[in-house]
């Protein structure tokens, strides 16, 4: 019986299952929008919160948890310098999926996992960076 056992398999040995969801939040991280099947999606999302909730905390130890995780160094570093500080006010929730409807191929469900409220954050601070006071002459 497989009572509380709530891991999606995907149909990969855990060691598969492990580095394809680490790859998959790489490439969130990295471009901050990827398009994936929705089971795919679902249980990538959790790794991705739990990576946002460490960079967050910032220390040493949480970003060698990250990068032990992700095994990718610089997503590591555009997670701690970007990402969590743009959610810093923000205590749970940082993805959102987006359902797109079947593929063709396989009919499988597509969808669309992305950051919430990620554009608009990074939006607004270099556009306050940007406007700087008149110099006096």
């Amino acid at each position: 019986m497989r009572h509380l056992k709530r891991t999606a398999k995907l149909g990969r040995t855990s060691e598969h299952r492990n580095a394809m969801l680490a790859n998959l939040v790489c490439s969130l991280i990295e471009h901050k929008r990827v398009t994936t099947t929705l089971a795919k999606a679902k249980a990538a999302r959790s790794v991705a919160e739990k990576m946002v909730t460490l960079g967050k905390k910032g220390t040493i130890h949480s970003r060698r948890l990250a990068v032990a995780r992700l095994h990718q160094e610089d997503a590591a570093k555009i997670l701690f310098k970007d990402i969590a500080p743009a959610f810093k006010d923000r205590r749970s929730g940082y993805t959102r999926i987006v359902k797109l409807g079947q593929r063709n191929g396989d009919a499988a469900q597509r969808a669309i996992l992305e950051w919430v409220d990620f554009t608009s954050a990074v939006e607004t601070a270099p556009a306050a960076a940007e406007t700087k006071p008149e110099e006096k002459k």
